[in-house]
């Protein structure tokens, strides 16, 4: 048994579809090798739109400003805070990931600086990123052209930074445009992989 917890959050409009799959993948692998794994599926989530409003960043130090907006958030980012590994898997929609995991990341701006009213550029909160990540992204399109092409593995990498997370690998989807889903043996296999891996 490991005792690692592992928190996988799924930024997919699409329950059991390629990102939810290959999710399901890497945590079942984790949990093979003893691991505690839990997933949060943003779609079930009650998460505000942030309104800017930067109560957040008014207070120094290295951990998270709070947020004065009461949903879902608070419960998410405290199991995430727990975690000893965290998967985030969101798919490309119009260039980038889509919209339902932007509104997640730009809730998770308080962890990002000091910033307070009056000061012309903000104070990095230093944080250790004691995590390890696993990034998953899909798209209709060849994963090598998406990868590429799109910004969404490196939104995937803010995302993961910000919340104290290190990449120790990612999986790219492409030509997700069947209506059903087969991983395939390969991606199947690396997922399982990383699984482990997450779990040492």
């Amino acid at each position: 048994m490991t005792g690692k917890y592992i928190v996988g959050i799924i930024g997919s409009y699409r329950k059991d579809g390629y990102i939810d799959s290959t999710v399901n993948e890497l945590l079942s692998a984790a949990r093979d090798r003893g691991a505690e794994t839990d997933r949060i599926f943003l779609l079930d989530q009650h998460i505000e739109f942030c309104t800017n409003c930067r109560t957040c960043m008014q207070e120094p130090g290295p951990e998270r400003g709070k947020c004065i907006l009461r949903d879902d958030m608070d419960s998410i980012l405290k199991k995430i805070g727990g975690a000893d590994a965290i998967v985030i898997g969101a798919p490309v929609n119009c260039g980038d990931v889509n919209a339902l995991t932007r509104k997640f990341f730009e809730r998770c701006v308080g962890y990002a600086a000091y910033w307070p009213w009056g000061t012309k550029i903000p104070k990095m909160r230093k944080r250790k990123r004691t995590k390890k990540a696993v990034l998953v992204s899909s798209s209709a399109a060849p994963g090598w052209y998406s990868r590429i092409f799109t910004p969404a593995m490196g939104s995937l990498k803010k995302m993961a930074k910000l919340l104290g997370a290190k990449p120790v690998g990612t999986l790219f989807l492409g030509f997700v445009n069947q209506e059903e889903v087969r991983l395939s043996d390969k991606i199947r296999h690396k997922a399982r992989c990383l699984g482990r891996e997450l779990a040492a």
